[in-house]
């Protein structure tokens, strides 16, 4: 195990840990004593229909996500609703890499898919707080990745349902990109093969890991309006060096290639033989697929071929020239699309 400060519950918390016992993976292999670390806001109606699960995406953490969607003036309101935020496995809240003795881990722990996490997220709502449905679920990115799981896997719990930023099978490309982004960690001499003796030590690793998203994570357009300055950086290297740098710089290596490595293989007909038509078509939720238009990670097209898929959805663009990385939440228009859809979803008959 390694001592890594950043997640801590002074920074992240606070969050509660759901012992999943001894947790069985899709893969063959096994978690003992898993953690899912969760943390909620407002309260849950006699009626228990006001539940919203929201998952967490590559890097996030609970307080992330609660610091961008979660508030009085969201649509994500807890005032209204029982919000639950659930942080996927691997994520460093949540048993991870860095946080589970020997010897399973560092660069032996096992594989996890989406579906693990989706399979962890449903003891947890259905022993914790016995629960039997959900008014919504909705995750970005990754957290995107395990909503269409969701939708597909238990199509009788959930009512609504909101991908951002994400498809329902992983690209080719995708996969592509992210094993760059995976190289450029473990080409660090530091890295010693995963068993680095401080989070720390592999900081060119990181460093490079967080100039691809760079590149990738926002857009060109991003860059040419200079939008850097408008949360305050005067050039584009101190932003990146500033911004996106410092932003993964804190991070374990280890739990970043966790998760990447189930990002890459997301993919929900693994449910139905591989028949990503048949998997979709099980959907029964009222269903919005909003990527965002300058995505260079999970593009309009590809999410519009998964959209197209599922009978009871609709297809909502979110504007922002921020690209990927504006589910961080650095454009406030892309905030009020975010909640104007949400509100309307939400507001939905189902």
């Amino acid at each position: 195990m390694l001592e890594n400060d950043y997640y801590s519950q002074e920074n992240h918390g606070p969050y509660t840990l759901f012992n999943l016992g001894d947790f069985k993976l899709e893969d063959g292999g096994m978690i003992k004593n898993c953690q899912l670390a969760f943390t909620t806001f407002g309260k849950l109606n006699p009626q228990k229909s006001n539940a919203i699960l929201m998952t967490t995406w590559y890097s996030g953490t609970s307080k992330i996500i609660e610091q961008v969607y979660v508030g009085k003036d969201h649509a994500i309101n807890p005032d209204k609703y029982f919000i639950i935020v659930v942080n996927q496995i691997g994520n460093g809240l949540s048993t991870s890499p860095h946080n589970i003795p020997a010897p399973n881990g560092m660069a032996l722990f096992p594989k996890v898919q989406i579906g693990d996490d989706v399979r962890a997220q449903h003891k947890l709502i259905t022993e914790m707080f016995n629960l039997d449905s959900l008014a919504l679920i909705v995750g970005g990115s990754m957290g995107a990745q395990q909503t269409w799981e969701w939708a597909v896997r238990y199509p009788e719990m959930v009512k609504r349902a909101a991908a951002i930023a994400g498809t329902a099978k992983n690209t080719s490309h995708d996969f592509l990109f992210t094993k760059t982004l995976n190289e450029a960690i473990t080409s660090d001499p530091a890295w010693e093969n995963g068993f680095y003796k401080k989070s720390n030590a592999v900081c060119e690793g990181l460093r490079r890991h967080a100039d691809l998203w760079s590149v990738m994570g926002y857009s060109t357009e991003m860059f040419k309006q200079e939008l850097w300055r408008d949360i305050g950086f005067s050039s584009p290297e101190e932003f990146c060096e500033g911004f996106t740098q410092a932003y993964f710089a804190p991070m374990d290596p280890n739990n970043l290639l966790c998760l990447a490595w189930k990002w890459q293989r997301g993919d929900v007909s693994r449910i139905t033989g591989g028949d990503l038509e048949k998997a979709l078509g099980r959907i029964t939720a009222k269903m919005y697929v909003m990527p965002i238009n300058t995505d260079m990670f999970f593009p309009p097209k590809d999410c519009e071929d998964n959209q197209k898929m599922v009978e009871n959805s609709e297809f909502r663009v979110i504007e922002t020239s921020w690209g990927h990385l504006g589910l961080l939440g650095m454009d406030p228009l892309y905030i009020e699309q975010i909640d104007r859809h949400l509100e309307e979803l939400l507001a939905a008959p189902v």
